[in-house]
């Protein structure tokens, strides 16, 4: 089976990240394929690289980068979401005239319509959040 996955809540305000990412290794260990993951509203939390949780809590951050990199998922962060929140990848910065490059490794900034494509293409969505 193939799922999108789609995150809404900052890993700060709730459990709800950690969730996500245990469905997504149990679901890989099963046999399935996720897509995509879409990070979306506080969701994009997820994705800034310069976020430092205490050396007692979980590195959520550094989990998505590892999970991208260890099984090639998208990590796609919702381009609206991210802007409203301050989270601007390299490229995006430069455009708007800042130096800001928050953007952790393996996730990628895009829009809405990413999410739609993946709605079309899995089998099953999930939303977290």
């Amino acid at each position: 089976m193939k799922f999108a996955i789609q995150i809404n809540v900052s890993p700060y305000h709730s459990n709800v990240g950690q969730t996500a990412y245990q469905f997504i290794h149990a679901a890989l260990a099963s046999g399935h394929e996720i897509f995509r993951v879409f990070f979306y509203h506080d969701g994009i939390v997820h994705a800034f690289k310069h976020a430092t949780p205490p050396d007692d809590e979980l590195q959520l951050t550094q989990r998505w980068s590892d999970l991208a990199k260890q099984y090639q998922i998208d990590l796609v962060v919702c381009i609206s979401a991210a802007q409203r929140r301050g989270l601007l990848c390299l490229d995006e910065s430069q455009r708007q005239g800042k130096q800001d490059d928050d953007l952790a490794e393996g996730f990628r900034i895009s829009g809405l319509g990413q999410w739609v494509e993946a709605t079309l293409i899995a089998d099953r969505l999930i939303n977290f959040g």
